[in-house]
């Protein structure tokens, strides 16, 4: 079963990145439900071994391009976001003091946490592209102006799946020209 879940992880990040144009550097958003994942309802079967297995999925495709991964956490920590110390440099972001936990932050923002080198805690982010498991609204963290994306694989275990990348604001108006390499 975890196999199955990362590799459906894995397509899913893979396909985002064929279509979403990231750079190096760039800040890719994860919420994910591990309750969901499982069939479960939100919050009801927090799981460490399938959230491993969704990370195990998308971090490495991540890293080898790299893009940061930021994780966000559940409701219980606002949402926050468990990301590496150098996006928060870079985006001048404020650091706050919580720590992810299973049933307070979430499965997959408690195992992001464990396994970056210098992760913090943020409560805002703006990313460039990111991916909802399960409907835990990530939009919140994502860029202006949000372009939803189609993939071919529509779950990761039992739960739905929801894309978007970024682009520039249009504005000028009608005699405006734009940069179709930005779009």
């Amino acid at each position: 079963m975890y196999e199955e879940i990362t590799a459906q992880a894995k397509q899913a990040v893979t396909e985002i990145l064929q279509q979403a144009g990231l750079k190096k550097g760039d800040v890719f958003v994860v919420g994910c439900s591990s309750s969901t994942v499982a069939g479960q309802a939100f919050g009801t079967a927090s799981s460490m071994d399938v959230a491993q297995a969704v990370f195990d999925g998308i971090y490495p495709e991540l890293q080898s391009r790299g893009i940061y991964l930021a994780a966000q956490c559940c409701e219980h920590l606002n949402r926050a976001i468990v990301t590496e110390n150098a996006v928060a440099l870079k985006q001048n972001r404020d650091a706050v003091n919580a720590v992810p936990q299973p049933k307070a932050g979430g499965s997959f923002a408690t195992i992001t946490y464990r396994t970056m080198r210098e992760p913090v805690v943020l409560e805002h982010i703006r990313a460039d592209a990111g991916l909802d498991i399960g409907g835990v609204l990530i939009g919140m963290h994502l860029k202006e102006v949000a372009v939803p994306l189609t993939l071919t694989i529509k779950q990761i275990g039992e739960a739905h799946l929801t894309s978007a990348r970024t682009r520039l604001k249009f504005i000028g108006g009608e005699r405006a020209h734009y940069n179709d390499a930005l779009k």
